[in-house]
C-alpha cells in the first residue's frame, strides 16, 4: 500500500527487455537506504517487488500483464521513474490510498500553465473516468492528485511547482503516456453499484455490502 507522496525520482540504469517481460535495474539514493528483498515499491504507480539490490541500484521484474496494462514498456536506459516505498504504520498518511495496481494508462491531451499551477487534461477510457469524481484522489504516475475537471474519457488535474519540480510529471508533455489508478473505494462503489443493475440500491444493498 502506498500513499501516492513520491519519495524521490530514480532512473533507469537497466532495461532488459525480452519478448513481452522485462527486468528493470532502478539507480536511486534514499530509496536505497533501508531495502530488502521482497520490499514492494512503486515505480511510476506500479507496485514492484525487489529481486536483487547492490549500493546504488535495485532490480524488479516486470510481468507480461504490467508491460501490457502500463507505461513501462516504453522506459528505456536513463530513464526518470517516480519512486516511493510501501507505506509505513508509523509515518504521516499524506495522500490517498494507493495500491500500486494501475487500472489503465491514458495520453496528456493538454498541458496549460495558470498562476503557480500546471492543468494536465488526461485523455483516458470511458471506464475509468465513470469511477472517478470531481474533487476525488487519482494517482497519475504514482502521484497522489485532486480531481479538477471530468467529463467522458477526459479528466483534468493541477500540479503545484514542488510536485512539478520533484516527479517526473513536471517534465512529460502532450502526447506522453501516464499510468492511471483509480481512488479504490470509488472503484468499489462502481462495482458494487454495478451489481445493483440486478438488485435495488437500498438499505438493504448497502447493508449486505457492508456500508451500514
Amino acid at each position: 500500500m502506498f500513499t501516492g507522496i513520491i519519495e524521490e525520482i530514480g532512473h533507469v540504469a537497466e532495461a532488459k527487455q525480452g519478448s513481452r517481460s522485462m527486468v528493470l535495474n532502478i539507480q536511486a539514493e534514499l530509496i536505497m537506504k533501508d531495502i530488502v528483498l521482497g520490499d514492494s515499491i512503486s515505480i511510476n504507480g506500479i507496485c514492484l517487488t525487489v529481486t536483487g539490490f547492490n549500493d546504488k541500484t535495485f532490480a524488479v521484474d516486470v510481468m507480461p500483464e504490467t508491460m501490457k496494462a502500463t507505461n513501462l514498456r516504453f522506459l528505456k536506459k536513463g530513464s526518470p521513474v517516480n519512486l516511493e516505498r510501501a507505506m509505513a504504520a508509523n509515518g504521516r498518511f499524506g495522500g490517498h490510498f494507493v495500491s500500486g495496481h494501475v487500472d489503465g494508462t491514458g495520453i496528456i491531451a493538454k498541458k496549460k500553465a495558470e498562476e503557480n499551477a500546471v492543468y494536465y487534461t488526461i485523455q483516458t477510457s470511458e471506464f475509468i473516468t465513470e469511477t472517478l469524481m470531481l474533487k476525488g484522489s487519482i494517482a497519475v504516475d504514482g502521484i497522489s492528485l485532486t480531481i479538477f475537471g471530468l467529463k467522458d474519457g477526459f479528466v483534468t488535474v493541477s500540479l503545484i511547482p514542488h510536485t512539478l519540480q520533484e516527479t517526473v510529471l513536471g517534465s512529460k508533455g502532450e502526447g506522453d503516456t501516464v499510468n492511471i489508478e483509480c481512488d479504490m473505494v470509488g472503484k468499489y462503489l462502481y462495482k458494487f453499484a454495478e451489481g445493483g443493475k440486478k438488485k435495488p440500491l437500498n438499505a438493504d444493498f448497502f447493508r449486505e455490502h457492508g456500508f451500514i
